[in-house]
């Protein structure tokens, strides 16, 4: 509902807006937050089968790139830069779709793993990685940074430090050692969420205005891709065994584009990609798509499947 107060109210021009501190505020939060409840949970926790789990999440976001590029090529027409560019945004992962999920999954009291959390990092790099490397295939081109610089660029973003950092602090210290910080921050998520959601309706509403319909093929990819996805991320889940809330999680992110790290990475990586097609699509289509339909109905899924 907060999202669709911030999608109407941008659609109708209101003057209402998150100033940019605060929004880096919510957003830093959030995945510092996130990276914390997953810490914690594997606080005594981590075993070989958690390794072998994140190592095929990890080969699940190298896939995605691998199986998008030649739709994005031949059926949406896309040119090298902008396929590689999409499917890098595909392959990788939102983190505002994780927290709806894993809200969603806490909220039904569904049982998660513990390292759910580490699959949106695991996720993340294999998937920008991948779509580089078909870049310079089908585009005949090298891109603008050598591996070392795209390594730094990605490895180093802001929410994959905050995630990784929160998941190093929770592990170390637990849920009852740190509780005078962490309690302060896990209680507060919801409504950090809450606002988060409201920003990102807003951004969306923007991307929106006016809808570019000669972009048709693409605007029909974002809408229809998130479904497709999800049933390669759940499919896998079935495939490691996870518990409901997991497979919930990981079919959610599976289904996800990123708006914050694969904007940022593949900017500098391939200058001729169209940054602002990639998050017409990613957040002003598959994002709410996901938040508003997507989710329940990877729900009820899972409860087909039985799980």
């Amino acid at each position: 509902m907060f999202f669709l107060l911030g999608l109407v109210a941008g659609l109708l021009k209101s003057d209402l807006t998150i100033p940019k501190a605060a929004y880096d505020t919510l957003s830093l939060l959030l995945m510092l937050t996130i990276g914390l409840k997953g810490g914690m949970a594997l606080h005594g926790n981590i075993s070989l089968s958690v390794i072998q789990d994140l190592l095929a999440v990890a080969a699940l976001g190298a896939l995605i790139p691998l199986m998008l590029m030649p739709l994005l090529m031949r059926v949406i027409c896309l040119s090298a830069a902008d396929s590689a560019s999409m499917a890098a945004h595909y392959g990788s992962v939102s983190a505002g779709t994780f927290a709806v999920a894993l809200a969603f999954a806490e909220g039904l009291k569904l049982p998660v793993s513990a390292e759910v959390t580490l699959y949106l990092v695991m996720m993340e790099l294999p998937a920008i990685m991948v779509a580089i490397f078909l870049y310079r295939r089908y585009g005949g081109a090298s891109t603008s940074v050598g591996m070392p610089g795209l390594w730094h660029e990605t490895l180093t973003n802001r929410g994959v430090i905050l995630l990784v950092g929160g998941v190093i602090i929770g592990l170390l210290y637990g849920p009852q050692e740190g509780a005078a910080v962490t309690d302060l921050l896990t209680n507060s998520f919801k409504v950090v969420l809450a606002l988060f959601l409201l920003e990102m309706g807003l951004t969306a509403a923007e991307t929106l205005r006016p809808v570019p319909w000669h972009h048709w093929r693409l605007l029909c990819f974002a809408v229809c891709a998130p479904f497709l996805l999800a049933g390669v991320g759940l499919t896998t889940g079935l495939l490691l065994g996870l518990p409901a809330g997991s497979l919930l999680i990981l079919t959610a992110l599976t289904a996800s584009a990123s708006y914050i790290a694969a904007p940022a990475a593949i900017r500098a990586a391939i200058p001729k990609a169209n940054i602002g097609l990639a998050m017409l699509a990613a957040l002003g289509l598959t994002f709410p798509v996901n938040v508003l339909v997507g989710i329940p109905l990877y729900y009820q899924w899972v409860q087909w499947v039985g799980r």
